[in-house]
């Protein structure tokens, strides 16, 4: 199969999946629910292959593995730093058995998420300590076969720099993906740490990212906005994943209110824009993966 990075030269545009915690919430609330997602890679990877099979079916060409919180700094905060190695593997192992399954029609993307820490002078973790959390855990999934690692959900841009850099030491070839969330402010788009998307777009290239963009924290109406702000100041291909909307709580119930329908509309957009890859993030399914994907090969 072609590289990502081949597709996208050709002008293709590529469907990553959506949501992952919801779906694993769905089927394995009883095992997660207080604790670290990452535990049920131990202990159920059943369920892990459910849900790759079905944004595989749905029609993504991406498949996320349930690595986001995998770092070792995130996993000191339920005590399981020592099962780094073996929780990063098995999401990987799951999501590849899945893909390969079906014919290898589709890139497994390794998750990375924050430290959860904060770097000096706002924490106490100095930069080396940082950069050691993600290269022991970038060293494992590309060990066991990602074809691509996805940086993402960062604020901070020196953590997401050293989360590239990391990834690029261990293996200069293979696919970085870079993404940042972004609020709307009265002055434009900021993370919580006060990046910019132009600063986000100049740094993480710099870094070594190959592909750089937004995910989280927005619905796919602002998501188009801010791709638009990227293709400002970057010739990188840029990769979105929305929200269903931001959530609103009925009868005790968090509700993502966009739907397919209408996000697959909004993807036309997105498109239109030159975003090389559209997904989905919080609040989105299979079915939202389904529709976009239909509504943007048509294209």
């Amino acid at each position: 199969m072609e590289t990502i990075l081949e597709r996208i030269k050709r002008g293709e545009i590529l469907i990553a999946d959506g949501a992952m915690g919801s779906l694993l919430m769905a089927r394995a609330k009883d095992l997660i629910k207080g604790k670290c997602p990452e535990v049920i890679n131990l202990s159920r990877p059943d369920i892990l292959e459910e849900v790759a099979a079905l944004y595989l079916e749905a029609g993504a060409d991406i498949i996320q593995t349930n690595t986001f919180g995998g770092s070792p700094l995130k996993l000191t905060d339920y005590a399981l730093e020592d099962k780094t190695e073996e929780i990063n593997r098995a999401a990987v192992e799951a999501v590849r058995k899945v893909v390969d399954k079906k014919g290898g029609k589709a890139y497994v993307s390794a998750s990375c998420g924050p430290s959860g820490k904060m770097l000096k002078p706002y924490g106490d973790v100095e930069p080396e300590a940082m950069y050691d959390n993600f290269f022991r855990q970038l060293k494992v999934v590309i060990e066991a076969g990602v074809d691509i690692v996805c940086v993402e959900t960062m604020t901070d841009i020196k953590e997401a720099e050293l989360a590239v850099k990391a990834a690029k030491a261990i293996s200069a070839s293979i696919p970085v993906m870079a993404t940042m969330t972004f609020d709307l402010k009265p002055r434009g788009f900021f993370t919580m740490m006060g990046v910019t998307i132009e600063t986000a777009a100049k740094e993480l290239e710099a870094a070594g990212a190959d592909i750089i963009g937004s995910n989280c924290g927005n619905g796919i109406e602002n998501m188009i906005k801010i791709a638009k702000e990227y293709k400002k100041y970057t010739s990188l291909p840029i990769i979105i994943q929305a929200n269903a909307g931001i959530p609103e709580i009925r009868d005790d119930v968090v509700v993502y209110p966009e739907t397919p329908e209408f996000m697959a509309e909004k993807s036309k957009e997105l498109a239109a824009a030159g975003v090389s890859i559209i997904g989905g993030c919080c609040g989105t399914t299979p079915d939202h993966i389904r529709v976009i994907a239909d509504t943007v090969r048509a294209l």
